[in-house]
């Protein structure tokens, strides 16, 4: 009994040291929860700029870093948009022409696609379409959709492009670093982890039948 008191003892005082831990550092680690799906590299110039659909904002970034220096022909995918009833693509280069943008920077894809994955394809394919090489690309998104994306443009490019991740500053967007004190980014930061997972399961850790059942969840 003395032996059994005792480590209930040890197991009571190690998660009550664990809870003030917890406590005394839980904003670090909800910051660190965050950070871990925010990538953000020192760009390059690159031959492409990849948007993947999504609010304006993205579009508005992306002409940024165009007018920057950092690509030479800016991509755009993402099908239909029902909420401004066009395409993305055909939306994104009509704001382009009236913010003063070359009509040849301007390229897009506005078949219908489900997923990040799917408009990562998409680009692979215009890419092989081209009739000039492209080595390299930028992808710009949300800042907590970076670690995804990253994983799903290695998964489709593999080593044969060089992928650079730019996302759009935290102040151009209604999500906010301190994910915690923002419903919109607690939203996004908790879907994020399970999509993250999901992408796993379904692009690389299954088969056959339970693959095929993934697929009918395709989400961006």
């Amino acid at each position: 009994m003395l032996r059994l008191s005792q480590s209930k003892r040890i197991i009571l005082l190690s998660l009550v040291a664990v809870s003030i831990i917890l406590v005394l550092f839980r904003e670090r680690w909800l910051v660190l929860i965050g950070d871990f799906l925010i990538i953000q590299d020192t760009l390059e110039p690159a031959d492409v700029i990849h948007v993947i659909a999504g609010e304006d904002y993205r579009t508005d970034y992306a002409f940024q870093l165009y007018r920057q220096g950092y690509g030479e022909t800016i991509f755009f995918t993402g099908g239909r948009c029902e909420f401004h009833l066009t395409g993305h693509g055909a939306r994104a280069k009509e704001r382009a022409l009236t913010q003063g943008l070359p009509l040849v920077s301007i390229a897009f894809d506005d078949s219908e696609v489900m997923s990040t994955y799917m408009e990562a394809e998409k680009l692979k394919e215009w890419i092989a379409r081209n009739s000039y090489p492209v080595q390299s690309i930028i992808v710009v998104s949300d800042p907590f959709h970076m670690r995804r994306a990253l994983w799903t443009y290695q998964q489709v490019f593999g080593d044969q492009i060089q992928i650079q991740m730019a996302p759009v500053p935290f102040e151009l967007t209604p999500y906010r670093a301190t994910w915690w004190k923002n419903t919109e980014s607690q939203k996004y930061v908790r879907e994020e982890y399970f999509k993250f997972v999901f992408y796993l399961f379904r692009h690389q850790y299954s088969w056959g039948f339970f693959k095929d059942w993934l697929a009918s969840f395709d989400t961006h």
